[in-house]
């Protein structure tokens, strides 16, 4: 049965004899002549999951499709599918001509045919003056032009490439993108494309797989990405981003930054937390004692008072506009960028149209980790044993199954790890206008989140401590819910 997509993956898993997995149930379809691009930060799956594409590697559990046939188990060279790596792989022994015509030659195409197909290859790549010199002689944007030319010689139904821009310097990656994108259109074949540079899959895609941790994240159009991102992750990771906690009041009207804010959100219940996500460009800055002005340069209107008032800390020109942090009277820091310049020091009004601000479900609300409780007024959980108070077991008897909360501002951060009931390592860290939301990675591999004003790093070791009275216990069935 011919299938509406070129590549389906279903389901996939990836884990490596150590134990770790590098991909956890991901799924993604893409149509045919696509430009999709796979993103995420070092360590994410991107690659493992083309390498799966490809046929590099095999996935430990799941199927990927071709045009709806079955190509788990078939190795790289059954597969209509090429791959364009980061280092090029050219043979530095042969020269441009016979690199591309590799392939061909492999296959036994004949000569005639050979030489017809590396010149038409090498003039769609702009390399056709370029057939007989070596490839230790090209820069690297005419190496990656070769590397294209010879996977695409073969016509392929796919393209792979595994971030194949990343040894170009700045202004050499913008001229091979726009090159990459003209390429796209000329051959109508689809692009499968690996990067950690968020500009760069903005730029290129049609859509954007963004990655974290071996698990999609998200799947849109590079403005659905930028402008309704689905978390937290999605939206530190692409672009700059005011990321905070806010309330749901109702319908259209969130509470953040002590203060009702209009909004076009719909859905999400009343008095329910949430965050918000406002980009940079997308306050409207100006001094205290003028009207604000739309970003087009008319008034919005004489009666809108600015809705946030602050002072401007930092000011940096970026090139094409003023970065800004402007620390408001009531104690959160924002990034408001601008094209008009306000010095550090000045007194500046703040304003935020209610389309410009997106609200997204929280991802967790606590900690949450199952328990046993145990006689003396402990639980153990993450692997330790937690003093708790008389009144949070005296519902409990002595090995009964529990649900443990612990609220993320009542997590005790020690710089000694040797100094907690826990020990473990900043993981990520998200700052979210008055404060820090870490995730704390456990030694075991438990993830804890917690809010704090102190600085750390990530990779800095900690250890963990929750006071006996902030750990609540809850009945729960644990074995039928993680079954679900």
């Amino acid at each position: 049965m011919k299938s509406d997509y070129i590549i389906e993956v279903n389901h996939v898993f990836k884990q490596f004899e150590d134990g770790q997995y590098a991909l956890r149930d991901v799924s993604l379809k893409v149509k045919k002549g696509e430009f999709v691009t796979i993103l995420g930060p070092s360590g994410c799956g991107k690659t493992t999951l083309l390498r799966c594409i490809a046929g590099f590697q095999v996935a430990s559990e799941g199927d990927i499709l071709l045009n709806g046939e079955d190509m788990t188990d078939l190795p790289a060279n059954k597969r209509p599918v090429n791959t364009v790596f980061q280092k090029y792989a050219l043979f530095p022994h042969l020269n441009v001509f016979d690199n591309v015509a590799f392939g061909l030659k492999l296959r036994g195409v004949e000569k005639e045919e050979m030489v017809r197909r590396v010149r038409k290859s090498l003039k769609m790549v702009s390399m056709s003056d370029y057939e007989y010199r070596h490839v230790d002689s090209l820069s690297g944007g005419q190496q990656q032009r070769v590397a294209i030319a010879r996977a695409i010689i073969n016509e392929p139904e796919v393209l792979l490439l595994d971030e194949p821009l990343s040894a170009l310097d700045r202004k050499m990656r913008a001229d091979m993108q726009l090159e990459l994108r003209e390429m796209h259109k000329k051959l109508g074949i689809t692009f499968i494309y690996v990067t950690h540079d968020q500009e760069e899959a903005l730029t290129l895609s049609d859509r954007v797989v963004i990655m974290r941790e071996g698990r999609i994240q998200q799947i849109g159009s590079p403005t659905d990405v930028y402008n309704e991102p689905q978390n937290c992750f999605v939206a530190n990771f692409i672009g700059e981003s005011n990321i905070l906690d806010a309330m749901m009041v109702r319908d259209e009207l969130v509470h953040f930054c002590d203060r009702d804010f209009a909004c076009v959100d719909k859905g999400f219940g009343e008095q329910t937390e949430v965050d918000v996500v406002i980009r940079p460009e997308d306050w409207y800055i100006g001094r205290v004692e003028n009207v604000p002005q739309d970003k087009k340069g008319g008034e919005m209107t004489k009666s809108t008072p600015w809705q946030l008032i602050g002072e401007v800390q930092t000011c940096i020109f970026k090139g094409v506009h003023y970065e800004m942090t402007v620390m408001t009277d009531n104690g959160y820091e924002m990034v408001v960028q601008d094209y008009q310049q306000f010095v550090p020091g000045t007194k500046v009004g703040l304003l935020v149209k209610p389309e410009d601000i997106q609200v997204m479900k929280k991802e967790r609300l606590c900690n949450e980790e199952e328990a046993t409780v145990l006689p003396g007024n402990q639980v153990e959980m993450l692997g330790e044993k937690w003093d708790i108070t008389e009144r949070a077991s005296e519902r409990f008897e002595a090995g009964e199954k529990a649900r443990a909360e612990f609220d993320f501002n009542r997590v005790n951060l020690q710089d000694d790890e040797e100094d907690g009931v826990l020990s473990g390592e900043v993981h990520f860290i998200l700052y979210k206008g008055n404060h820090y939301h870490l995730t704390i990675r456990t030694d075991d591999g438990d993830d804890i989140y917690v809010d704090t004003n102190d600085i750390w790093d990530v990779g800095d070791r900690v250890g963990i401590r929750v006071a006996p009275s902030w750990i609540r216990l809850y009945k729960t069935n644990i074995e039928a819910e993680a079954k679900k």
